[in-house]
């Protein structure tokens, strides 16, 4: 690994996360009946392509116990009412962010960022400059607060723009929840999220005040937020065609048609010759044969060839 590398980066051991039992108040002791589950199973389903398993009913009863309280309903039956009688999209985001997980940081998965730079973006920017067409764009397609788009947006401000002047790089983080890409576009952190960060990166990228960290504009201006289901065609279609998709932790929450369609419509989007990136839980075995598999070193990601 040469020196000076931005992944010569020393983790520290992964946080315990502890839910407390204190989190489901008004509803405790009130169990959601089969009924109720399937219900609420099918209407997530229908509007996202979440599809939460049998195993998995008592995750589902705590997290919309905590909207049943929120909204102050006072049973299971009543927020189905609420959800089936046009939601306000304000109640659909905050749904989808009880029941999906947001925890990112930046330089998650460093041996996908170390790819990108030394081998993936070298290729594709090489095709770019002798087809004359100068744009080269990467989606976060899954972005969450923000983290990961901009992760990128650190590495081609460092490493990557300044060997290829006549590139146009954009970056797209698209989320289904409003709240986290409110989050992301401000660009504020705590220590948590900035914890694998270089110390040099993190005083040239960063400002900090007291236990926060402000993300400067220069690295901001280079990313575009918008909100996007991955399991809705029609907002799939505002999604300009890309070179590099990160799609990371995403797959998990699908079942395997959902998976199916999703990853589609990814490989729709994606330019020939371009790649995903999924998350190291996840795999394409059995949703789709559309990509090669193509082994990095340390990596792995699939090419639309």
């Amino acid at each position: 690994m040469a020196a000076g590398s931005l992944f010569d980066i020393k983790f520290k051991k992964k946080d315990s996360i502890n839910i407390s039992s204190s989190a489901i108040t008004a509803n405790a002791g009130k169990e959601m009946s089969d009924f109720e589950f399937d219900t609420l199973r099918s209407l997530i389903y229908d509007k996202s392509g979440i599809y939460f398993t049998d195993s998995k009913k008592y995750l589902l009863e705590s997290r919309i116990t905590r909207r049943i309280n929120a909204n102050n309903l006072d049973s299971f039956t009543a927020y189905i009412n609420l959800i089936q009688s046009s939601p306000t999209r304000k109640e659909l985001d905050a749904l989808f962010e009880a029941i999906t997980i947001n925890e990112t940081f930046f330089f998650r998965v460093p041996q996908q960022f170390e790819a990108l730079e030394n081998i993936i973006i070298p290729e594709i920017a090489g095709i770019k400059i002798k087809s004359g067409n100068p744009t080269l764009r990467i989606w976060s397609a899954a972005s969450s607060s923000g983290e990961e788009a901009y992760t990128i947006a650190i590495i081609l401000l460092e490493r990557i723009r300044k060997n290829y002047p006549n590139i146009n790089f954009q970056i797209i983080g698209t989320d289904i929840n409003s709240a986290v890409l409110g989050s992301a576009e401000h660009g504020i952190y705590k220590e948590y999220a900035v914890r694998n960060v270089p110390e040099s990166l993190l005083n040239k990228y960063f400002d900090k005040s007291e236990n926060q960290y402000y993300l400067k504009e220069e690295v901001k201006k280079l990313v575009k937020f918008t909100k996007i289901n991955l399991y809705d065609s029609n907002e799939l279609r505002s999604i300009p065609p890309c070179d590099i998709i990160f799609c990371a932790n995403v797959l998990i929450y699908f079942d395997i048609p959902s998976k199916q369609k999703v990853v589609s419509e990814l490989y729709n989007i994606l330019t020939k010759g371009g790649y995903l990136f999924v998350g190291y839980s996840e795999s394409l075995h059995g949703v789709s044969k559309a990509f090669k598999l193509v082994h990095l070193p340390k990596a792995m990601a699939y090419q639309k060839e």
